[in-house]
């Protein structure tokens, strides 16, 4: 089940190792648009703003943790790549350590500032006790999220998309039955939503744990490889912190633009939450190929193989520009259609589903630049140069940042759609061009 990248048709390859990955973003995707569409229609529009209020604060924090665990498995994928498999097991006993440490550090931060950074971001007043109990409790379930993640990322490193789909599946099916149950059962509203995710996550999590020991007689770690070596740990935090605050940054820019959409009224932050589900929805074939694309340059450059990461790139945005215009047809024809998912019928969800068209509509040229960004910073990562990816996202935070706060008061919601605009394409055109800059170098280090 173990997948070499570092030979065959790279277009083929690519494909073949993205299909399980996309399928099970979307599942995963799924998941969160059940937890935003039975609060939505069983509990209210209040607790649907609620929900969406808390989105930017869980991109900050489990993405945080998600840009971390992705760094800890380039190592792993360029060492598995040189055939360097007691190297490889040591990289993941170090990465085993490293998210011990991680889950305990990041759940008490983000636990003890979830109700600042709420009345941080303007959440009115409505909504704010929800908001915080739904979060609080995503934020304490953390622990789920690193422990499926690194799994996850352990097992794409070696090639297998697969088993991480399989669980995941078995996440979403699990999230979907527990909702129903929390909140139509028991009545626990946006709480039970909030239980249901981290539960799922959580039995997700160790099935894929166990089920990778049992398959992977090369991920039967022994003690040797848990021998601490403090320049095996420097080199995963070098390429997983930059990945982690490149993730974190692009979360701030969101938590901002949430700030801005707050200031306009329940209404429109419940537009708003339904929108960029949907713009989710749109972006998992992108973050898919994303994905596939930091495993391929990996192993390819621990096989010493440039002219075939040229080539698989190459493939890559190909791909990504057919995904693209399949994207924007979708958004453009069924947009309207998705939105109604998340709220009862009414006057009030008609004005919620006008609003989330206008920006729905804005984004959709600027799917291709957002492609962009996936498929060369992944690639850029799996060549170890995690630094231009967080000057990237910098890049991308300062240009949603000026439109969101200089524009909001002025233009109105028309900002926020213009705010991500920016932000894409600013950061996209300035990935390409230092991609290509990059290889014409070919000055890259494999660990």
């Amino acid at each position: 089940m173990t997948k070499d990248l570092t030979a065959g048709n790279p277009a083929k390859l690519i494909c073949m190792f993205s299909i399980p990955l996309l399928i099970g973003n979307l599942f995963q995707q799924f998941y969160s648009m059940v937890d935003t569409a039975i609060v939505g229609r069983f509990v209210g529009v209040n607790a649907l703003a609620a929900v969406g209020a808390t989105g930017s604060m869980s991109f900050l924090i489990v993405d945080f943790v998600i840009g971390l665990t992705a760094g800890f498995a380039i190592p792993i994928a360029q060492t598995f790549g040189a055939n360097d498999k007691d190297k490889m097991r040591h990289y993941v006993a170090m990465s085993i350590y490293l998210s011990i440490a991680l889950s305990i550090v990041v759940t008490i931060l983000a636990v003890c500032f979830a109700k600042p950074l709420l009345e941080l971001m303007n959440t009115p007043v409505d909504i704010i006790d929800d908001a915080y109990t739904y979060i609080v409790i995503i934020f304490a379930g953390l622990c789920t999220t690193v422990l499926y993640n690194m799994v996850a990322g352990v097992l794409r490193s070696i090639g297998d998309s697969k088993t991480p789909l399989y669980f995941l599946i078995l996440s979403a099916i699990l999230n979907v039955i527990l909702d129903l149950v929390f909140i139509l059962k028991f009545q626990m509203g946006v709480a039970g939503a909030a239980y249901a995710t981290v539960i799922s996550q959580g039995i997700s999590g160790v099935l894929c744990l166990f089920y990778a020991i049992k398959r992977y007689k090369i991920l039967h770690l022994t003690a040797e490889d848990f021998r601490y070596q403090s320049g095996s740990i420097y080199k995963l935090l070098r390429l997983g912190f930059p990945m982690a605050l490149q993730y974190s940054i692009t979360a701030i820019g969101i938590m901002v633009l949430q700030s801005a959409v707050n200031s306009l009224g329940s209404t429109v932050v419940a537009a708003y939450t339904a929108a960029s589900k949907v713009e989710q929805l749109a972006l998992q074939p992108f973050k898919t190929l994303g994905i596939t694309m930091a495993t391929y340059t990996g192993q390819n450059l621990g096989a010493g193989k440039m002219e075939r990461i040229k080539k698989g790139v190459t493939s890559g945005m190909v791909i990504c520009t057919i995904c693209c215009i399949i994207s924007g047809l979708m958004i453009f024809f069924l947009g309207d259609a998705l939105v109604g998912l998340f709220i009862t019928p009414s006057p009030e969800a008609m004005a919620v589903i006008e609003t989330s068209r206008e920006y729905l509509i804005a984004v959709v040229p600027f799917l291709i630049p957002v492609g962009a960004i996936f498929i060369y910073r992944n690639s850029l990562q799996g060549l170890g140069e995690g630094l231009i990816t967080l000057i990237a996202g910098m890049i991308e935070l300062v240009s949603r940042c000026i439109v969101a706060l200089f524009f909001t008061s002025t233009l109105g919601y028309t900002a926020i759609y213009l705010a991500t605009q920016a932000a894409w394409l600013s950061a996209g055109v300035f990935l390409v061009i230092v991609y290509y800059v990059k290889m014409k170098k070919g000055r890259f280090i494999s660990c």
